[in-house]
């Protein structure tokens, strides 16, 4: 499937692969700081997601072969990579398939190990609008207030809102399927892979995807991992401490 980017800058290919029901746009601020850095930045939209394709298909392999045929039709034969959740998986599986391609991997707050399915009160929220109504965007954020409390989530996800045609708000994301094959998004990385390249793994001091338990396991698909906790930062770590994110990262591509 043909992917939509953002492409901004020029020198080495850095991949930007975004999380679960995101998109590019939410990387917009860091795509400009990195292009400035010295970075050919591609902030991809994942198939079912932003401005990208839909279809019935929702798992990693497909999504990793997406972001392969992304790299073959832009002739990038090696390239560096940030994902965070479910794009942190996107590009671990990529990475430790392809590790002539991939050069520096960061992995922003998701580890290699599988995951409870967790986004059961999103999802609901999410599912409950119904847009034949016509709902105005505030209407459709105190709608899904009442299933999601934490009011950072509720902008994340009404950053998907758009105009389908005047007068008439969707989602730009392909809900029905992405509901569906839900199970998909929380699957671990297969256990017999290796990626012996740099690796940087960024996890939030008040976040639970990483716990100190997880990090021996994460070494040995990860050999030469460094892992890094941002202080005062959950999952959204690289919205909530951007400039310890930017920071932390900048230092280990430019090693």
């Amino acid at each position: 499937m043909k992917l939509n980017s953002r492409i901004e800058g020029s020198g080495q290919p850095l991949l930007i692969i975004h999380g679960f029901l995101g998109s590019s746009d939410n990387w917009k601020t860091f795509a400009g700081q990195y292009a400035e850095e010295g970075y050919e930045v591609h902030a991809i939209d994942m198939r079912n997601h932003g401005k990208s394709g839909h279809s019935d298909e929702s798992n990693y392999k497909v999504m990793v072969d997406d972001v392969l045929e992304y790299c073959s039709d832009h002739q990038l034969a090696s390239v560096d990579v940030i994902g965070h959740s479910m794009g942190g998986k996107i590009a671990m599986l990529l990475a430790t398939r392809n590790p002539d391609l991939v050069q520096k991997l960061i992995i922003a707050d998701i580890g290699p190990k599988y995951y409870r399915q967790h986004h059961q009160d999103i999802l609901a929220g999410l599912n409950s609008i119904d847009f034949s109504q016509k709902p105005s965007r505030s209407q459709v954020e105190e709608q899904l207030k009442t299933y999601v409390d934490d009011a950072g989530t509720v902008q994340f996800l009404a950053k998907n809102l758009y105009w389908k045609e005047p007068g008439q708000l969707d989602f730009r994301f392909n809900l029905p399927v992405l509901t569906k094959e839900i199970e998909n998004i929380g699957e671990a990385l297969p256990e017999n892979v290796i990626f012996d390249k740099p690796t940087l793994f960024l996890r939030g001091a008040n976040s639970n995807y990483i716990k100190d338990e997880d990090i021996d396991d994460i070494k040995k698909q990860f050999p030469k991992a460094i892992i890094v906790t941002l202080k005062d930062a959950g999952h959204w770590l690289h919205a909530e401490q951007p400039a310890a994110f930017l920071q932390s990262t900048l230092l280990f591509l430019k090693q």
